[in-house]
């Protein structure tokens, strides 16, 4: 299988999936691209890469015909725009999550990935963590029985982040940039969600850092055929110690069994009438998060851009797809709004509003 040539553009996040295509032996980092010419360099020198890879024009990446698939790795309300350049420059897409930042621009984007014929994946890089993507197999055996429900959580002291410029600004809401976790997490076993109700809040340690949007949030939802899930997340306050809490986690509770998988202690625990059962994955640590302590997970890229160039490579269409990423963020665009109106939202009724009801 011939590698695939990787454009990476947005080198702050970028950095993962960098270290990604340098140890794979299906791809090739053939070109940086950042408007930050300094951090550009950096990460040239960090990597080992000749100079000459490095742009600060999206125009020269995109030209470029040894890339084959571009990155997505900027801000957030700029990944519509990005993702459709990409694609009208012939090339494959990943993007990171959020897929989008609002189902505004929703439309015009399918109609691009329709036009291009290119395949788009998006960069739910927690589905390719060790114990989520046992929790999921196992589930898939059947062991669990029926799904009941499903809760999901993301809590973590990310006052760091807020270094970067624009996570102070109108464009930035934790509720797409961090929720986006365990709320893919919830989709990814319950497609079918009908309704979201619940509450947000801007801390007292946001309110003085200077976010704009809330940092706090407690969601819960119901499918059409009537099973219910929760999901929560807070950004900017201390969080609990990693061995008490795994700070991300995904609950299964099923008719025969249940399981939890957990993020930054590598554990997977479940429970049938018959067994009790924890499993561990230490000897992931180091392939899964190298460099940067717990912050950078370069090694669930790894697996995600593999899993893609696999996909490409068999002609098969990788998930989450566009159409998933899309509903993804209706999704959260109705838990927005409804903690702004205090009443339940349906999510067909919010697709419709864009036209994108046949995407329910």
């Amino acid at each position: 299988m011939k590698p695939l040539g990787l454009g990476v553009l947005g080198l702050g996040e970028g950095r993962s999936i960098i270290s990604g295509g340098l140890q794979s032996d299906l791809w090739q980092v053939v070109r940086l691209c950042d408007l930050n010419e300094q951090l550009g360099h950096e990460r040239c020198h960090e990597f080992g890469l000749d100079a000459a890879v490095f742009t600060n024009s999206m125009d020269v990446l995109l030209a470029d015909p040894a890339v084959d698939v571009v990155g997505i790795y900027t801000p957030d309300h700029l990944h519509a725009d990005h993702v459709i350049r990409a694609l009208q420059a012939g090339k494959h897409v990943i993007c990171t999550k959020p897929f989008i930042d609002n189902l505004t621009r929703a439309a015009e984007v399918v109609a691009a990935v329709q036009a291009s014929g290119k395949r788009v994946m998006v960069g739910q890089s927690s589905r390719f963590f060790p114990p989520f993507a046992r929790q999921r197999k196992h589930y898939e055996t059947g062991a669990f029985g029926e799904l009941n429900s499903v809760e999901a959580y993301y809590n973590a002291d990310h006052r760091w982040f807020l270094a970067k410029g624009w996570a102070k600004t109108d464009a930035f809401k934790w509720l797409y940039g961090g929720l986006s976790h365990p709320v893919d997490f919830i989709r990814w076993y319950l497609p079918n969600i009908e309704e979201v109700m619940g509450y947000s809040r801007l801390s007292e340690n946001g309110a003085k850092l200077g976010l704009v949007h809330a940092d706090t949030f407690h969601f819960i939802y119901k499918t059409t055929d009537g099973k219910i899930a929760r999901v929560s997340g807070t950004y900017t306050s201390p969080v609990t110690p990693n061995a008490r809490d795994a700070n991300m986690s995904c609950v299964l509770r099923g008719s025969l069994g249940a399981s939890q998988g957990d993020y930054y202690d590598l554990r997977y625990a479940w429970k049938t009438d018959e067994q009790s059962v924890i499993e561990t994955f230490e000897d992931k640590d180091d392939y899964v998060f190298r460099f940067g302590g717990h912050s950078h997970h370069a090694g669930e890229y790894q697996d995600y851009i593999e899993y893609f160039a696999r996909c490409l490579a068999n002609d098969e269409m990788p998930t989450p797809d566009v159409r998933e990423g899309i509903v993804t963020v209706a999704l959260m665009q109705a838990m927005e709004e409804a903690a702004a109106s205090g009443g339940p939202v349906k999510v067909r009724e919010l697709l419709a509003r864009y036209g994108l009801e046949e995407l329910f």
